[in-house]
Order: structure tokens, then C-alpha cells, then sequence
């Protein structure tokens, strides 16, 4: 693990955050198969003010789900804390995972998102492709900040609807 520490944005506007992401490109995860394809995250605001978190792939042809909550940790909006436990037992202390935004464009259509332990990483598109000149632009960025990519996992997006 790099030494290097991982820096969040200092403010995201997070209502023009909200919407669908489809991933990219992530690290190993063991809440995602690596063979997941047509990998998104729509976030919107649920009754509490805080981030409704629907994540849906799909596995061997059929679609999964999880649905979770995320709220912000610092003043900027760009440190979140997420969880998808049951909505009763959210309240259950360290089961949260960190979300930070480590990156995004000026038109909030690329996100690159990660963990302060360089444990997790994301690059997020607004659309399934994304162009490998920007892709590149990224993911030095997640060098920069320490991350290793050595084991990056490019996500297949089959035009297969998961919605």
C-alpha cells in the first residue's frame, strides 16, 4: 500500500453529482464479481436529504442489485460515507466504506472516485464509454494520489439495459 495520501475535492456540487454513473473501470471488489458487466449507480436524494445509492450489474445474464445510502462527511460535500445495509440496521456503528471524489471534470460527466486506504477505486463515466485520452487523464490521477492498477478491472458495457 502507497504512503502517498489520498486527496478528496474541496467542494462537489452534489445535486449536479446526482443521476446515473456507469463504471468504467474499478479495482477488485468482493461485493462485485469481476466478471460483472453493465455496471451503473444512479444516485438521487431520498426523504431524509441524504443520497439514495442504486447500484445494479449484471452477473452471468441477470441483473442484481444493491440499494444503499450515502451521506457526506465534510463541509465539501466530496467526502461520503456509504451503506448498504437494511435501512433498520444502518445504525449499526463501522459499516459504513468510504466515498470520496478524488476527481471530476468541469462538466461533471468523468468521476474518479476512491478510498483514503487506496483499498477501492472507481473511474465513472455519464456514459458506458469513455475515451481513452480522458480514461488516461484519470487514472494518473489515481497514480498521482497512490493508487496501484496494476490490477484495474476494465468493465464490459454490453448495450444490455440493467434499468
Amino acid at each position: 500500500m502507497s504512503q502517498t495520501d489520498v486527496t478528496a475535492l474541496p467542494a462537489l456540487d452534489l445535486p449536479r453529482y446526482l443521476g446515473t454513473w456507469y463504471e468504467i473501470a474499478r479495482l477488485p471488489m468482493r461485493y462485485e464479481p469481476a466478471e460483472a458487466t453493465d455496471v451503473s449507480a444512479h444516485y438521487s436524494l431520498d426523504a431524509e436529504g441524504k443520497v439514495r445509492v442504486q447500484n445494479r450489474c449484471r452477473v452471468k445474464g441477470e441483473i442484481e442489485e444493491s440499494i444503499g445510502q450515502a451521506t457526506a462527511v465534510d463541509a465539501g460535500n466530496s467526502k461520503l460515507e456509504v451503506t448498504f445495509l437494511p435501512e433498520g440496521l444502518r445504525w449499526i456503528p463501522f459499516t459504513k466504506g468510504d466515498y470520496w471524489v478524488l476527481k471530476l471534470d468541469d462538466d461533471y460527466r468523468v468521476a474518479l472516485v476512491g478510498t483514503p486506504d487506496h483499498a477501492y477505486l472507481w473511474l465513472l463515466a455519464r456514459e458506458p464509454r469513455l475515451d481513452a485520452a480522458t480514461r488516461l487523464l484519470f487514472l494518473d490521477e489515481a497514480r498521482r494520489q497512490g493508487f496501484d492498477l496494476s490490477k484495474l478491472i476494465d468493465t464490459p458495457h454490453t448495450g444490455a439495459p440493467t434499468a
